[in-house]
């Protein structure tokens, strides 16, 4: 585990930072809720209200940042409605005194409705557009999605994990170990991949002014287009068909989808299950974590995780979901 917290990020410490980019803070400074680094906004001398985010440090490298950055600024610049940072000085990546932080405008708005069909459609055209540009390359300093850090790694250290009560701990590994199994056997060695946000859940989407915005890039990566999809999905079965296909029609009008990757949805669902769990214990030493997620050290906890693994075995043995047939 990580022993690293953010107690140097005092008002004062924050306030001369900003400052150091020619920023002045005259009120605010109000924590967002963050846990990967840390999110304040503030408003300046001239009642221009801004976010920033001091990254924690080690998690990336500064070429892996300005990766996320210049993504961003593609975007915007190719009129897809992201939040991307601001150049100042030149640069989207600032330090003062060891602490890397960037600068973003504050942008207000509603939450995503994931069941109001009229907001799946925008967000499906938006989501063709933001393929359409990131699709078109790679990353080359951040990783691409792959069975090595979401599963391997992370069994590694949710193995030694003293939370994990003893009389759990065989059916714990021996589920899991089932679960990478299924997982490994539906992994394709030939998906194409590419830049994506990587965390696009509806909690990463705001409706404003009858549009979606898109924020938080923080976890882009590259990887197969339908990750940046099926966090999108909820509900029964015909729910989720329904939704794919309102998503796809108007995500088709901006970028092509491969169908054939509609077989990576459970995969992807089963290697985010592993991956949380095992973030929350690489992060357990950040007081911030266990005031935020005090059910991660109860014995309830990891036995509900046993009957996830169960669950998601059971639906990786199901056929995949479908689009309706085009006439």
């Amino acid at each position: 585990m990580q022993k690293f917290n953010f107690d140097h990020l005092t008002p004062d410490f924050m306030w001369q930072a900003l400052l150091s980019i020619g920023v002045r803070a005259e009120s605010g400074l109000l924590a967002l809720n963050s846990y990967e680094n840390r999110v304040y906004q503030f408003s300046d001398e001239n009642q221009q209200r801004y976010v920033v985010k001091f990254y924690r440090p080690q998690r990336w490298s500064d070429a892996q940042l300005l990766e996320e950055h210049a993504l961003a600024l593609e975007l915007v610049e190719a009129e897809v409605p992201v939040v991307a940072p601001l150049v100042i000085n030149g640069t989207t990546l600032h330090q003062y005194q060891g602490s890397y932080f960037t600068l973003f405008p504050s942008v207000g708005g509603r939450q995503f409705e994931v069941d109001n069909l009229g907001q799946l459609e925008s967000l499906g055209r938006y989501l063709g557009r933001l393929h359409q540009v990131s699709l078109s390359d790679s990353f080359i300093h951040r990783p691409t999605m792959d069975l090595n850090e979401y599963l391997y790694q992370s069994r590694e250290q949710l193995q030694n994990n003293s939370a994990i009560p003893r009389h759990l701990e065989n059916a714990f590994f021996g589920d899991l170990d089932v679960l990478i199994s299924a997982i490994e056997s539906q992994w394709p060695n030939d998906v194409v991949i590419g830049r994506l946000h990587g965390d696009c859940h509806p909690g990463n989407i705001l409706w404003r002014n009858d549009a979606p915005v898109i924020v938080d890039l923080d976890d882009a990566r590259n990887g197969p287009a339908i990750q940046d999809i099926w966090m999108l999905l909820n509900g029964e079965r015909a729910d989720k068909m329904m939704q794919l296909d309102i998503l796809l029609e108007e995500y088709q009008q901006y970028c092509d989808f491969d169908n054939n990757q509609l077989k990576l949805i459970e995969p992807l669902r089963g290697l985010r299950l592993v991956y949380y769990m095992a973030w929350l214990n690489r992060r357990w030493q950040d007081p911030a974590f266990p005031l935020a997620f005090p059910w991660f050290g109860e014995d309830k906890y990891w036995e509900g995780q046993v009957l996830a693994f169960k669950e998601q075995i059971a639906l990786l043995n199901e056929p995949p979901l479908t689009l309706a047939p085009q006439w």
